[in-house]
C-alpha cells in the first residue's frame, strides 16, 4: 500500500515535469523520497504504530464476573503436510487466551474461550476449528471452547461473537488480538453493545535503520490497513450505512 502511494506521487512528479510545471514536479519527487525514508528507515511507521498501539502497552487487571468469556480474533491458518493449524501469528494471541484462561478458571466456575474466525484462507477448516484444537492439546476442556466459525472480517468478528455471547449471558468479556488490531477491534465489538476488557497478544516495533528496510514497509501497510478500517467504520455510520448500534455495555 505504500510503495503504491509512492508510484501514484512519482507518476504525478513525471506528469508535472513533463507540463514543464518545475516547481511542483520537484516538491513531489522531494515528498516522495522523504516519505520513502521516513517509512523504510522507521521513523515513520513507528510513529503509525505508536498511535494505534500505545494504549495497549500494558493489559489491565481483569476482575472476573460470574460469567466470563475470552473471546480470541483469528489470525489466519495455514495447510501444512495436508493438514490445516493455526497461522504463524495466531499463537501469541492463543497463548494469551489460554493464560488468561486459566487465570479466569482460579476465580470463577464460568470461564469460556470463544474463537472467532471462519475460513478465510479456503484452507476447508475454519480459524475456530483449528484454534480448538490447539487450546484441547493444551489440556483445557473442550467444552469450554466455543466457536463462532463464519466470520471473514473483524466486523463479522464482533457481529456474530457479540450474539453468541449474548445467548450465552456473558457478563465478562476479555478481548484477545495483537496490539495493532486492538483499536479496530474495540470500536466494533462496542458497536454490537459488547464492552471488552483488551488483553493483547503481541506487540510490533519499528526497526531503526540507515537503509530502508522491507520490514518497516510491512508494518506501515499493516498500520494503514487499521486506520483505513477505522476510517470506513466512521464514514459508513455518517452514511448510515452500518447497522443501528446496540447500547454500550456487557453483552
Amino acid at each position: 500500500m505504500t510503495l503504491a502511494i509512492f508510484v501514484v506521487i512519482m507518476v504525478l512528479a513525471i506528469g508535472c515535469a513533463a507540463l514543464s510545471w518545475r516547481r511542483a514536479s520537484r516538491t513531489f519527487y522531494a515528498v516522495a523520497a522523504m516519505g520513502f525514508l521516513a517509512v523504510g528507515c522507521g521513523p515513520m511507521s513507528a510513529w503509525l504504530l505508536g498511535k494505534l498501539q500505545s494504549d495497549y502497552e500494558t493489559s489491565p487487571p481483569v476482575a472476573w464476573g460470574a460469567r466470563n468469556a475470552i473471546v480470541l480474533l483469528g489470525a489466519g491458518t495455514e495447510r501444512v503436510a495436508g493438514r490445516v493449524e493455526p497461522g504463524v501469528f495466531s499463537y501469541p494471541r492463543i497463548v494469551v487466551a489460554a493464560e488468561r484462561y486459566r487465570d479466569c478458571k482460579k476465580s470463577a466456575v464460568y470461564c469460556k474461550i470463544v474463537v472467532s474466525g471462519g475460513d478465510a484462507a479456503r484452507t476447508g477448516t475454519s480459524e475456530a476449528a483449528a484454534y480448538r484444537d490447539v487450546f484441547v492439546h493444551l489440556g483445557i476442556d473442550q467444552a469450554d471452547v466455543l466457536l463462532e466459525p463464519e466470520s471473514m472480517n473483524t466486523w463479522q468478528n464482533a457481529q456474530f461473537s457479540s450474539a453468541l455471547l449474548q445467548r450465552e449471558q456473558v457478563d465478562r468479556v476479555v478481548l484477545v488480538s495483537s496490539a495493532i488490531h486492538m483499536r479496530r477491534s474495540e470500536l466494533y465489538f462496542a458497536h454490537f453493545g459488547v464492552s471488552a476488557t483488551p488483553v493483547r497478544a503481541d506487540y510490533l516495533h519499528a526497526i531503526t535503520s540507515a537503509l530502508p528496510l522491507s520490514y518497516n514497509f510491512t508494518l506501515a501497510d499493516v498500520a494503514l490497513h487499521e486506520y483505513l478500517g477505522i476510517a470506513r467504520y466512521h464514514l459508513y455510520n455518517r452514511l448510515g450505512w452500518n447497522p443501528a448500534r446496540h447500547h454500550p455495555g456487557q453483552a
